[in-house]
């Protein structure tokens, strides 16, 4: 239903472009500059083709609200069914690469999708990471310094 509304609504928005384009600024319309007094080499006259440009303009624009009113109506019901903290605690959101989580850190970590950087070697957090040479691999996180006394 959505894509037929959204579609059709693609559709009246194009069409809303081109008849929009065809008129002239000066409410000539197809006209096109042509001035044909005697109405025998013409299938409108100018003012006739404004007028009916003007009235297929407003029957466009009132088919392009109906279908905005109706792609929101149909947006809004189908959001009210649930709410975004009902899907994050549900777990309908979409999942983390790892979900899997240390045992120090407690069972919460895996089932939230957080995944922490291993902690830094003993040697690496008694030198507070600032020494020139780094025992540590760059792939396990970033060292953090000792607690100060």
């Amino acid at each position: 239903m959505e894509n037929v509304v959204l579609s059709i609504h693609l559709i009246l928005a194009l069409l809303l472009i081109g008849v929009v384009l065809l008129q002239r600024s000066e409410g000539g319309g197809l006209g096109m500059g042509s001035s044909s007094s005697s109405g025998v080499g013409g299938v409108m006259t100018g003012r006739q083709a404004a007028n009916a440009l003007t009235r297929l303009t407003w029957l466009l624009a009132a088919g392009f609200l109906v279908t905005s009113v109706t792609l929101t109506v149909l947006a809004a019901q189908k959001a009210k069914d649930e709410s975004v903290l009902d899907r994050a605690t549900t777990g309908q959101t979409v999942p983390a690469a790892d979900t899997t989580a240390p045992a120090d850190q407690g069972s919460d970590a895996g089932t939230l999708g957080v995944v922490m950087p291993p902690a830094p070697s003993d040697a690496a957090a008694s030198t507070g990471g600032t020494s020139g040479e780094s025992t540590t691999d760059s792939s396990t996180g970033p060292v953090t310094p000792p607690p100060a006394n």
